[in-house]
């Protein structure tokens, strides 16, 4: 079942129901919001009056299981309980947090939540509010993340989310990389090795976001605040992988940059500002930092992996294009901080490599 499908069945079936299990028929409107590429769920912002917009998400696909999608909401409930700046859900008409719905067959989990205040940086063309230093914004992005995982560290679910572990093991990655990625799959084995020696005490593994980028949160654009949402991915991981996710996205903002000490120079003061704004809500390991290398390498991987999942989920042949190439290279060749210190780095054709066959 393709997203296009979803939409038609949610435009036709679905949603005259869901407007009435959550009482929405004031809504000026309710429109599908383009799906971005990899999107594992459909949505529909519905207009209210005021500023109290809405946001509906459909889950459709066979990977999430009422247990899951349970285990995401409590998550979500208890952050919000506990003062961090996270997009809520909202229940429907008889108290329900996640509405099941079946049609010909095939079950739908339907969850309301409430539009994050702002809007995401990209619709404001990367430009940030006026008036204040960019500094602001990379120090809140921590300092947000910080409450996040200090929060974390206290919660004890009735309806545990999945482990890293589960979708990252061996077993797995053999059976979904074909065997034309041969030297990424035993990459990707010692990258398993060395995360196993890794400390998992409470201080530093729990609930992460596992997504925590500039499409995944809002900024207000009076007061800087933002606030997170889509924690369709969140799962017990070592923290340390968010900041990593912030390190990876933060090399947008000079990645058309031709020197690299410069591009060294910028990402150094970028993160430094970052993790100041985490240490203000919660304590990092040095030690665990230290493997800030390593964790990067750790999102190349699952950004292959999810590349591959979305190839053999759409039904298609697997293929290889310049982008994921390049993610390849890099570990196949042992390139840190995603090669972009790395004469394989060009400014001029940020993050590509020469396609290849799979």
């Amino acid at each position: 079942m393709t997203h296009g499908d979803v939409v038609s069945i949610s435009n036709t079936y679905l949603l005259p129901a869901i407007v009435e299990r959550y009482g929405l028929e004031g809504a000026s409107c309710i429109e599908p919001v383009p799906a971005h590429e990899g999107g594992r769920n459909v949505f529909y912002r519905c207009s209210m009056e005021g500023d109290n917009d809405r946001m509906i998400r459909i889950a459709y696909l066979p990977d999430r299981n009422r247990e899951d999608l349970l285990g995401e909401i409590e998550y979500i409930r208890y952050l919000v309980d506990h003062g961090a700046n996270v997009a809520d859900v909202l229940p429907a008409q008889d108290g329900s947090l996640l509405v099941e719905m079946d049609h010909d067959g095939h079950t739908y989990y339907v969850c309301l939540f409430k539009k994050a205040r702002g809007i995401l940086l990209v619709d404001n063309q990367y430009r940030y509010r006026k008036g204040a230093p960019l500094s602001e914004y990379f120090y809140n992005t921590g300092k947000t993340l910080g409450k996040i995982h200090q929060l974390s560290k206290q919660f004890a679910p009735d309806h545990p989310r999945s482990d890293f572990s589960d979708r990252f093991n061996l077993e797995y990655i053999d059976s979904l990389l074909p065997d034309s990625l041969s030297v990424v799959k035993r990459k990707m084995g010692d990258l398993l090795t060395a995360l196993a020696g890794l400390d998992k005490s409470a201080a530093n593994y729990g609930m992460v976001h596992f997504d925590y980028s500039d499409g995944n949160y809002t900024i207000d654009f009076e007061t800087g605040d933002i606030t997170v949402f889509d924690f369709d991915n969140a799962c017990f991981c070592w923290y340390l992988y968010d900041l990593a996710t912030l390190w990876t996205h933060g090399v947008g903002w000079v990645q058309f940059e031709p020197d690299a000490n410069k591009r060294r120079d910028f990402m150094k003061s970028y993160f430094d500002t970052i993790l100041e704004g985490y240490v203000s809500e919660t304590p990092l390991d040095p030690e665990m930092l230290d493997r800030l290398p390593l964790f990067i390498d750790v999102t190349i991987m699952e950004n292959i992996v999810d590349a591959c999942e979305v190839m053999r989920r759409e039904g298609g042949s697997l293929a290889c294009d310049e982008e994921l190439s390049y993610l390849i290279r890099c570990l196949e060749e042992d390139i840190p901080y995603e090669g972009f210190f790395d004469p394989i780095y060009s400014s001029e054709e940020p993050f590509t490599a020469e396609p290849r066959d799979l």
